[in-house]
């Protein structure tokens, strides 16, 4: 990468494609090939019939997914996976307490690798996210709330990529309390904050008695773990008006995956040179522009410890690449966990798509605009009693649900949900449900309002609250 700066006269993340394209497809060989010093890799390529490097993207495909069983075996116990082993010493043992899956992982990362990636992605943060944002010649700050002490977090791995953005002081503050949050909001200079999205959100109440010019020197929350509510924007940007909130996108696995550069777009970008990503559909191949698929992430940086075409259980749509002057890179937009699914007998409905019906049918009914007034959602699949709930964590529990028994009257949420659910179907299932099909499963649908913290929301051990629960 350096050299090819050299070479062009220019950043590697604005190269033309075609280059990058090239010098990652070579990345790709060279990955493929130091996999193979190691038996396991070697027994496993072998398996589907790869006896050398992947000389086009095409038969890259051909390379098997790797999932989180796979990197459980591979990276757990006596590690077999590595090509260089711990011996050797010089690597980062990161695990992730699995708060999709229960289970937990961990990944091993060489030292040497590690020192690459959190320069590169360093760089391309000041220079694309948070340069228009962190202006004027006062100090500029650069904040994360992540628990790095804590050996599930990715606190560790963001850390030291945020600690590599040119021209920004660092503090790895870890989870603040009010007092803690106003003293570091005193510091004289633009502020950006990144944590995970409820730490974003509790910004809103920490900073409820703030002095304005503290408020207002803070420019950019950065949050991660998929999306951050409505609701939780506007109390935000109601409480520091110079705000710009943006997702920074990342996993254990892959420290820097897509970051927002444009608050006015859903946008993510990959940096270039440290990920090799792709959205696939079902049997592992590229979806077409527009498309949702399943994001795979192969880490370009690692051939002691490579892990290939991880999926990480996240759906993505995948967006239109960008051109014209300046950066080019991938972008893609985030679509819901890969386990965001709403499982009604045989058909499977993205749980994500139904919240976004369902709110379009209450709002048209004149019963209320959820995002304004949800802070926390939730769909509870209560399968053997044939029941789902959306519950909603909102303040006035007890005016919402008046206001909705009385435009809805007693089977009115079912009817809601009924007319919503099917506009919750991909592109190629459309014709698998309509109304009159949903009502034959025998499920019964309900909108029910409970309190904030409400103990019915059941939220994960670092505090996210899961689109979808299933129980029963």
């Amino acid at each position: 990468m350096r050299e090819c700066e050299r070479v062009c006269q220019m950043l590697y993340s604005e190269v033309p494609h075609e280059i990058q394209d090239a010098l990652v497809q070579r990345r790709l060989q060279q990955l493929v090939n130091t996999a193979m010093l190691n038996p396991l890799w070697r027994e496993r390529l072998h398996g589907a019939g790869i006896t050398n490097a992947p000389t086009t993207y095409e038969e890259w495909q051909r390379v098997p997914l790797s999932d989180k069983d796979v990197q459980r075996d591979f990276f757990m116990d006596t590690r077999p996976g590595l090509v260089v082993p711990l011996t050797r010493g010089d690597f980062e043992v990161v695990a992730s307490g699995g708060t999709s899956g229960g289970q937990p992982l961990e990944v091993v990362y060489a030292l040497r690798e590690l020192r690459d990636t959190y320069e590169i992605a360093g760089r391309f943060m000041g220079a694309y996210q948070l340069a228009g944002h962190l202006v004027g010649t006062d100090p500029k700050w650069l904040f994360t709330t992540l628990a790095d002490y804590q050996m599930w977090s990715s606190g560790t791995m963001v850390g030291g990529v945020l600690q590599q953005v040119p021209g920004v002081n660092y503090v790895g503050a870890g989870p603040v309390t009010a007092p803690v949050l106003d003293h570091m909001f005193s510091y004289r200079g633009p502020k950006a904050l990144m944590g995970i999205s409820a730490g974003i959100a509790i910004l809103a109440e920490l900073g409820a008695g703030m002095r304005q010019e503290y408020r207002e020197s803070f420019r950019v929350a950065l949050y991660g773990s998929g999306v951050l509510p409505h609701r939780k924007r506007v109390e935000l940007q109601a409480l520091y008006p110079n705000l710009a909130i943006l997702s920074y996108f990342a996993a254990t696995q892959a420290e820097t995956i897509g970051l927002q550069l444009d608050a006015a777009s859903p946008y993510l970008s990959s940096v270039p040179g440290l990920h090799y990503i792709e959205i696939v559909d079902e049997e592992g191949r590229p979806v077409p522009e527009g498309e949702e698929g399943e994001l795979v992430v192969t880490r370009l940086h690692a051939h002691e410890a490579p892990l290939l075409r991880l999926k990480l259980g996240d759906r993505m749509i995948r967006r239109p690449r960008t051109e014209g002057p300046g950066l080019k890179t991938q972008q893609f937009e985030f679509a819901g966990r890969t386990g965001d699914v709403l499982h009604i007998n045989d058909s499977q409905y993205s749980a994500a798509r139904a919240y976004t019906a369902v709110c379009d049918e209450l709002k048209a009914a004149d019963v209320v605009d959820l995002p304004e007034v949800a802070h926390d959602v939730q769909f509870v699949n209560f399968r053997e009693g044939k029941t789902i709930t959306l519950f909603a964590a909102v303040d006035d529990v007890l005016g919402l649900t008046y206001r909705s028994d009385t435009a809805l009257g007693p089977y009115g949420a079912q009817q809601l949900f009924v007319n919503a659910l099917p506009r919750a179907l991909s592109l190629f299932n459309h014709g698998e449900a309509n109304a009159a099909s949903i009502e034959r499963t025998g499920y019964t649908f309900q909108l029910k309002f409970v309190p904030r913290l409400s103990a019915e929301i059941e939220r994960t051990a670092v505090g996210k609250v899961p689109l979808v629960r299933d129980r029963g």
